[in-house]
Formats: structure tokens, C-alpha cells, sequence
């Protein structure tokens, strides 16, 4: 992945346990599929935190 973003951060990023890997199960379609794939974005458009506990730790 582009950028200083990682996939394993996000919350999108989740374990399949029919192939037994980790996926990508952001809902896309055809298009947003291609354009990713064709590198027009610098980092994942579809990128969100998964961390849970940012909010908690920076009320702190």
C-alpha cells in the first residue's frame, strides 16, 4: 500500500476463515475496484481506523 497507511490498522482488514488470510471486505464496486488497482490513489480511499480506543486514549 501507497502511502504511510497500512492495511492491517484498518478496520476493513478482516480474517477469512474459509481461505483461511486475511481480506479486504470493504464493499466496492467494479469501478472503485479498478481505479484502485490502477494506483489514482495515493493512499486507500476506503482507510479507516481500526483502532477502537484512539477516541478513549486521547480524552485522557
Amino acid at each position: 500500500m501507497a502511502g504511510n497507511v497500512s492495511c492491517d490498522y484498518c478496520c476493513y482488514f478482516t480474517y477469512d476463515e474459509d481461505t483461511e488470510e486475511y481480506v479486504c471486505d470493504v464493499n466496492m464496486d467494479e469501478d472503485d475496484y479498478g481505479r484502485l488497482m490502477q494506483n489514482h490513489f495515493k493512499e486507500c480511499p476506503y482507510f479507516k481506523d481500526g483502532d477502537e480506543y484512539k477516541v478513549v486514549r486521547h480524552q485522557m
